[in-house]
């Protein structure tokens, strides 16, 4: 089993077995989802031997698939067994799926479910856009850029302080993070939560435009945000703002079959 792997070679992090497994599953993303051994050693700051038994192990459990050709790894469909039960009972995906094929059908555009982690925005769930020419969110993809919609919409609804401590910390990701720009962008999350839904047209990638809405659990507590993606190119500012309705819409919905009590 992967707790059995074990390593006697002296360390530079001193960490635990089980935080270098994690780590070494860290460096599959989706921008690089085929990594080799000396790439992941570099990365985590392992012994190549150590990163070796931890991929040996595993790639045993399917976790991981090796390709016999380049000897690079990838991820592997025994992953999905340990993460299918958590997707199949995270009921703000369950109950959002309708909702979200609606807002994909009546926008054209692709529908994105997103939830917090603390510090970051998770995609959990999408429909494409019918386009021929769409954005998607692949499943897992992550976003720690302040002036991300799903972010915005997160931060706007955390504790006092917390966005404040975030960006000061440089967690959250703020193109120009001076006390001047930190000012703006938290009175700019105040405007997001006057308004119900936040923006981003095309401030994070000159192509790509996204609207989020927060969704609320049965405690009033911000759970996911309902987010539209689209070409920068197909969106006007007055379409923007149709599409933040459009996401406020469907994310009451959600809200609603949640229980909330924000709604």
């Amino acid at each position: 089993m992967v707790a059995q792997v074990t390593d006697t070679a002296v360390e530079p992090r001193g960490a635990s077995v089980i935080v270098n497994v994690i780590d070494v599953l860290r460096c599959f993303t989706v921008e690089q989802p085929v990594v080799g051994v000396t790439e992941i050693a570099a990365r985590v700051g392992l012994h190549k031997s150590s990163v070796s038994r931890i991929l040996a192990t595993l790639e045993q459990e399917r976790i991981v698939a090796r390709d016999e050709t380049t000897r690079k790894y990838s991820l592997g469909l025994g992953l999905i067994a340990v993460a299918g039960p958590l997707l199949a009972n995270l009921d703000v995906r369950r109950v959002s799926f309708p909702f979200l094929e609606e807002l994909a059908r009546e926008t054209g555009e692709t529908a994105v479910l997103t939830i917090w982690d603390g510090l970051e925005s998770v995609s959990v769930e999408q429909i494409p856009s019918f386009h021929q020419v769409k954005h998607t969110s692949a499943m897992g993809s992550r976003y720690n850029t302040a002036l991300s919609a799903s972010m915005q919409v997160f931060l706007a609804h955390e504790q006092p302080g917390r966005a404040a401590a975030l960006l000061e910390s440089g967690t959250v990701v703020l193109p120009e993070n001076t006390a001047a720009a930190r000012s703006a962008y938290l009175k700019r999350l105040e405007a997001v939560g006057r308004r119900g839904y936040a923006a981003n047209h095309g401030e994070t990638s000159p192509d790509e435009v996204g609207v989020a809405a927060p969704v609320f659990d049965h405690r009033g507590a911000v759970v996911a945000s309902a987010m539209i993606a689209a070409p920068y190119y197909r969106v006007t500012e007055e379409q923007l703002h149709q599409l933040g309705a459009a996401c406020v819409r469907a994310a009451r919905q959600i809200s609603l079959r949640l229980g909330s009590p924000a709604i």
